[in-house]
């Protein structure tokens, strides 16, 4: 009795398939992407030794290895971080280097905190094993207490806020020269002086 052979499935085209696949998946799925934090490195520059900062002119953000924050002076909670950042910045409490007052600052003008928007310095010091959500979401507030005396001095001056400026700007294909000078002068009223260390252990 003879056996009948079953015929044999062609594979040739087989390789072809799995890489039109492969082509399919790698093109129709979707990757996440980090997103990092949007702060722009500024260039080296050459820092002169004689140059003195008076300590009341530092406010001093402390992060330790349980992420507790410590500043002025004391154990705060994270929502205290940002009135207290205000308070500093916009204390107006003597002259900028030109001898000038900050006639507008709204602060309390206390002896023993900053001089002036200009000179005022926060330093965030962490430690090597603070954790990174606890970092940024202090460096968040400590920019949202920029923004938020930005707007301020936007609404006092222009009757709009900061915010809407930088859109406009943006929206204007950076061009617009008006917008680009109110934009410069609050910037120079309240510059964004932030100073990041690790505390030595």
């Amino acid at each position: 009795m003879s056996r009948k052979q079953s015929p044999e499935i062609n594979a040739g085209s087989m390789a072809d398939i799995a890489f039109l696949l492969l082509i399919f998946f790698l093109v129709t799925t979707t990757m996440n992407v980090d997103a990092g934090i949007s702060r722009k490195i500024p260039p080296k520059e050459e820092i002169p030794s004689d140059i003195l900062v008076n300590e009341r002119n530092i406010l001093e953000v402390n992060i330790n290895k349980n992420n507790d924050i410590f500043a002025d002076g004391k154990t705060i909670q994270m929502n205290e971080l940002k009135q207290i950042a205000i308070d500093f910045i916009d204390n107006g409490g003597g002259l900028d280097i030109n001898k000038k007052s900050c006639d507008w600052c709204e602060g309390s003008k206390i002896k023993t905190s900053s001089d002036h928007p200009t000179k005022a310095i926060i330093s965030i010091k962490t430690d090597r094993t603070t954790n990174y959500e606890t970092y940024i979401s202090t460096l968040d507030i400590l920019n949202s207490a920029y923004s938020h005396l930005r707007n301020k001095l936007s609404v006092k001056l222009y009757n709009r806020n900061y915010n809407s400026l930088l859109e406009d700007f943006k929206k204007s294909n950076n061009n617009d020269k008006n917008l680009q000078d109110k934009i410069k002068l609050i910037r120079e009223k309240y510059p964004l002086l932030l100073s990041d260390a690790e505390i030595n252990n």
